[in-house]
């Protein structure tokens, strides 16, 4: 089956939109293939500003209906606590919000953009998907991330070479508590080193401490501009660390 085919088959969809490569590319063959398709984009403390904007930018240009939902998470120990598979309950929480939202706008399929290049058996949140019998169509159709990454830049989407980008949640150490104050520091670190050219990173909380995960060809740049990386991140961490098993 093809993507065509799919949404022959499922003309009227729901999709969770994150704004990355996956659903980005899965929203435009909605766009394209589907008889109805709304978008549902979930904001919380966990993504980042630029994520929305990427969302309502590639909704923008393809001419999608987006629906944007604020979702507060602050009362929700099973997730501030911050567990190991603290990414079940919050991907549930996430996943029956827009579930209900979408069954009151008349729409009973819900859409991720899960590829076939993801892992299912060792991802807490895949658990959910199932769960609430939400659809992955790329998976379905076999659609590697390399393929989407390929034929996101053959129908011209600025999200085809997006780096991969998990919420900001992820940087903090599973068992150390989620704090909105915690969130913030990340973003605005991660955001200081995107102005200074660096890509497909990450700066992880440890305990205060900040630990900068960087791609081998992106150590010069640190070098070049180590002072003044300091000097930025020790206005929120008590020290900058570099984790040099590098991302791959």
């Amino acid at each position: 089956m093809d993507l065509r085919g799919f949404f022959s088959k499922y003309p009227k969809v729901a999709l969770a939109f994150s704004g990355g490569v996956d659903s980005a590319y899965l929203l435009s063959e909605a766009v394209d293939h589907a008889k109805e398709v709304r978008a549902y984009y979930v904001k919380t403390i966990f993504q980042p500003d630029f994520e929305l904007e990427d969302a309502q930018r590639l909704a923008g240009d393809l001419k999608a209906d987006l629906k944007v939902i604020s979702l507060d998470l602050t009362g929700e120990e099973e997730i501030l606590s911050n567990p190991s598979n603290r990414c079940y309950y919050c991907k549930k929480k996430i996943f029956s919000t827009i579930q209900k939202e979408a069954a009151l706008d008349g729409f009973s399929v819900l859409l991720d953009g899960t590829n076939a290049s993801d892992r299912v058996d060792d991802r807490p949140g895949m658990k959910v998907l199932n769960e609430l019998h939400v659809l992955s169509p790329l998976r379905l159709c076999g659609l590697t991330k390399e393929d989407i990454r390929h034929r996101s830049k053959e129908k011209g989407l600025f999200t085809w070479n997006k780096p991969a980008y998990a919420c900001l949640a992820t940087r903090i150490s599973p068992g150390q508590r989620i704090q909105a104050e915690d969130l913030r520091q990340t973003e605005i670190a991660e955001d200081y080193l995107f102005q200074l050219g660096f890509s497909d990173f990450r700066v992880r909380n440890l305990d205060g401490k900040a630990k900068l995960e960087l791609r081998e060809e992106d150590l010069p740049r640190l070098l070049a501009h180590r002072e003044d990386i300091i000097e930025e991140l020790e206005k929120s961490y008590q020290a900058v660390y570099l984790d040099l098993e590098v991302r791959k």
